[in-house]
């Protein structure tokens, strides 16, 4: 058994509370709606200063999942602009609480779109960020037109944030239930992103409840799906880095898993 930073995703409203009833040293959370075109709300009693009070007391670390909206890559200049705009926001608000980082999804262009365009409005927008807390890239499970589904796109999504300003300190979110839907084996997977990226910086923990190569954004809690714990203990073992646990069922749901992986990892 190894001492593991792990926690899970909960309610925005109090992520210590959240931390403590699923015995974890870590919360995820949103800041506000994750479906909704706003900018970040802080809705713990006190607001930001309180909460960064309170978690550094209660030795929670703290991160921020950006809205699943947020698209940098498009060619939509409706979707792309306010991205940039919210993203910074975000970056800002996460500052503010003391958060260790900000995940965000790797967004895709649209279908008839050449993907190096994607990458290169990545580049963009890692130029015009002013990173105050670390921004993570994280892997999605489908589509063909995903920037950060399949390694080899990871790879040049990385080439491309590379050449910004501060795209030295991008770190990169690993998702078990994403990489085995987005059709990467976990079998050794670790070592291969980090030959491209260099580095992972959290792993979110989740079994898929669909089969490997589905494209489906499914989770499931440990053993319940597709992937294996085996695999699961694998990946966050060989990592290294703090574990989210973002499976069904809550305080109670997402408790098991965290236990599990203290009990096998």
């Amino acid at each position: 058994m190894t001492t593991l930073q792990v926690g899970g995703h909960g309610d925005q409203v109090d992520p210590i509370a959240e931390a403590a009833a699923r015995g974890a040293t870590l919360a995820q959370f949103f800041l506000g709606d994750p479906q909704a075109w706003k900018g970040p709300e802080i809705r713990y009693a006190g607001g930001a200063a309180a909460l960064k009070t309170a978690a550094e007391e209660a030795g929670i670390t703290l991160y921020v999942h950006a809205p699943y909206v947020l698209n940098v890559a498009t060619t939509n200049n409706r979707i792309r602009i306010p991205s940039r705009k919210f993203l910074q926001q975000y970056l800002d608000a996460a500052a503010e609480v003391g958060a260790a980082g900000v995940i965000v999804h790797g967004g895709h262009v649209l279908k008839n779109d050449d993907p190096a365009i994607g990458f290169d409005n990545w580049r963009k927008c890692i130029d015009g960020l002013d990173m105050r807390v670390r921004l993570l890239i994280e892997n999605t499970a489908g589509g063909d037109n995903a920037m950060a589904r399949r390694l080899e796109r990871i790879a040049r999504l990385w080439d491309a944030i590379g050449q910004a300003k501060g795209g030295d300190t991008v770190g990169f979110c690993l998702d078990t239930c994403h990489a085995h839907a987005g059709g990467e084996e976990l079998v050794g997977l670790v070592d291969r992103v980090k030959a491209i990226t260099g580095r992972i910086d959290l792993v979110h923990a989740n079994d898929s409840r669909d089969a490997f190569d589905s494209g489906a954004d499914r989770h499931a809690n440990f053993g319940d799906g597709e992937v294996g714990t085996e695999a699961l203990a694998e990946v966050v073992r060989t990592a290294s880095v703090p574990v989210v646990v973002e499976t069904p069922g809550g305080r109670k749901g997402q408790g098991a898993d965290i236990a599990w992986l203290k009990e096998n990892v």
